[in-house]
């Protein structure tokens, strides 16, 4: 048995969880609203304020997405509740990050400034001029907007400059050392 798929998910005031015959899970909240498709293979049940997921027989390609569904069916609700966040630095002499209305405009060292439009369900802040945070409520969605913005100057091992996830730690390199 899975170990996070039998965990029952709780379903906080204010949110109202539906479950198709056909596996579409529908997560509405103060944040918004999410709708998912899962696998036919798991049955998704509410029981009073609970959602239990168990998985219809014990081959492996259902076993597999046992724990997975109960994770996305846990973070739709997650979502529409609180939401999710990724903190990204900018780490370099110059590097800088504003918005422009919506949109983010960062400095990066090259000829011209990066921008960047918010994908629909996320928005962007800039708290300071070398930090971005990315929110939203789909949390596959922040990540994914996060990992883009990321890719532009990924972080360098000898300087450590470039975008940085706030907890990610850089494995720095030693130069080069002269010969005498």
């Amino acid at each position: 048995m899975s170990r996070i798929g039998k965990l029952p998910i709780a379903i906080p005031n204010g949110v109202n969880v539906t479950v198709t015959p056909d596996n579409v899970v529908t997560a509405k909240g103060p944040k918004g609203q999410l709708v998912k498709t899962m696998p036919n293979k798991v049955n998704i049940a509410l029981e009073d304020n609970f959602i239990v997921v168990t998985r219809e027989n014990e081959d492996k390609e259902t076993r597999a997405q046992h724990g997975l569904v109960r994770a996305l069916v846990n973070n739709m609700v997650i979502g529409v509740t609180t939401g999710f966040q990724k903190t990204l630095e900018l780490v370099g002499v110059g590097y800088r990050a504003q918005l422009q209305g919506k949109k983010l405009v960062m400095n990066l060292g090259y000829s011209h400034p990066v921008e960047i439009e918010p994908v629909e369900g996320i928005t962007f802040e800039t708290p300071a001029a070398n930090k971005i945070i990315v929110k939203g409520i789909d949390k596959e969605l922040v990540g994914a907007v996060a990992a883009e913005i990321r890719t532009w100057r990924k972080p360098e091992p000898y300087k450590g400059k470039g975008i940085k996830y706030d907890d990610e730690v850089i494995r720095r390199k030693e130069g080069k050392t002269g010969k005498k």
